[in-house]
């Protein structure tokens, strides 16, 4: 049998450890985790600062559009062509941030088991999730991945990223 002393030092240190573990779980278990639109927002900031807007020469002038020539526009609209390294520009800029390392679902870069489900529901839905932006199951795609990107240097991206996993 120990000595009384040597007891109560034994006990007074497993009555820190425990009280030192319970401290730690309670944390633990009350952290609050950040919701998924708070990440998705942060990263946008992310890369709207890595691919600013251009800054246009001269103030626009804004002129309501009309049912007819929204109509037509929708229609008609010609694609503003993009260099060929566009996209591996855009990713390198805007799209890495998420797509490298995975953060908020998204498929990695060159992963073929990722890709091979979104692949599959065409790029036409690609497209368009990468554009006005989707919140699905695994994940959250902001609009255009947060930056103010053109629909061209979007889908550049995509099919950029498309064709690695292939």
């Amino acid at each position: 049998m120990l000595p009384i002393s040597t007891r109560n030092a034994t006990l007074a240190s497993l009555m820190i450890a425990l009280g030192l573990t319970m401290s730690a779980c309670s944390k633990h278990e009350s952290a609050e985790s950040k919701p998924t639109e708070e990440i998705a927002a942060e990263q946008g900031e992310i890369a709207r600062a890595n691919h600013p807007m251009p800054v246009a020469s001269q103030p626009a002038s804004f002129v309501p559009p009309t049912a007819a020539s929204a109509a037509a526009t929708t229609t008609t609209a010609t694609a503003t062509p993009v260099s060929a390294d566009a996209g591996e520009k855009l990713f390198g800029s805007v799209c890495a941030t998420c797509h490298t390392a995975g953060l908020m679902g998204a498929p990695k870069l060159g992963d073929k088991a990722d890709w091979a489900p979104r692949i599959a529901q065409g790029k036409d839905t690609l497209y368009k999730h990468a554009i006005v932006g989707y919140q699905g199951k695994s994940g959250v795609m902001p609009a255009r991945g947060g930056s103010q990107a053109s629909d061209e240097e979007v889908k550049a991206a995509v099919d950029y990223m498309v064709s690695k996993a292939s």
